[in-house]
């Protein structure tokens, strides 16, 4: 990935992956840049100019290639080596996704798990390996980990997040209501789950309202 790729077009880039291998599940061999776009909630246009970041480009009589293109895809945005991943806190929300991510994505696993309850560590939880909170930095470079989410409540998130950062890890997925800080050359992207229900509710309201 270049400096140059913007946030959202690595996020588009994701989901036409995501919808071009239920494309290939369902047997499906080509696709245009406007059908892609029609799934995908954008333009045929922004279609064909995030693709273009990924070098790959299609017939005007066939479309894309679907098995090619997530091929093409995959080299832009994966890693050429597996990526791991740790997760802290490993509650209701923390086990969820161990669930929803154990054997989902072949080359970013989350391979440790952290939590300062000493009855969740030491344990295999939902497929995953369960460390106390204090093994964080000779576990993260034991398995080479660079990338971390937090599930914690917001009043601890930051000392994790601090945590993390101490231990080599320089992506952080945040789950807490709460901002964190972080140095320059790390990397935190927030999902708000309050918030964007808040936003849902308010727009079902004014929507249903006016309809």
């Amino acid at each position: 990935m270049t400096n140059t790729t913007s946030k959202k077009t690595i996020g588009r880039l994701s989901l036409y992956r995501r919808l071009l291998r239920e494309m290939q599940s369902n047997g499906t061999t080509s696709v245009y840049s406007h059908q892609l776009a029609t799934q995908a909630s954008v333009t045929a246009a922004q279609v064909r100019r995030d693709l273009m970041a990924v070098g790959y480009t299609g017939s005007p009589i066939k479309g894309y290639g679907v098995g090619e293109l997530v091929e093409s895809i995959g080299n832009f945005l994966d890693s050429p080596e597996d990526q791991n991943v740790a997760l802290v806190g490993v509650g209701n929300l923390g086990r969820a996704i161990l669930t929803y991510f154990g054997g989902r994505r072949p080359k970013l696993a989350i391979v440790a798990g952290f939590d300062k309850d000493a009855s969740k560590a030491n344990r295999v939880i939902n497929g995953c390996r369960c460390y106390p909170i204090e093994e964080m930095p000779e576990v993260v470079e034991q398995h080479r980990i660079h990338t971390g989410i937090i599930t914690v409540p917001a009043g601890q998130a930051q000392v994790v997040a601090d945590l993390m950062i101490h231990a080599g890890i320089r992506g952080i997925l945040n789950f807490a209501p709460t901002p964190l800080r972080v140095p320059p050359d790390a990397y935190v992207e927030d999902i708000d789950m309050a918030v964007s229900l808040e936003k849902v509710a308010y727009f079902s309201h004014h929507n249903n309202n006016n309809g």
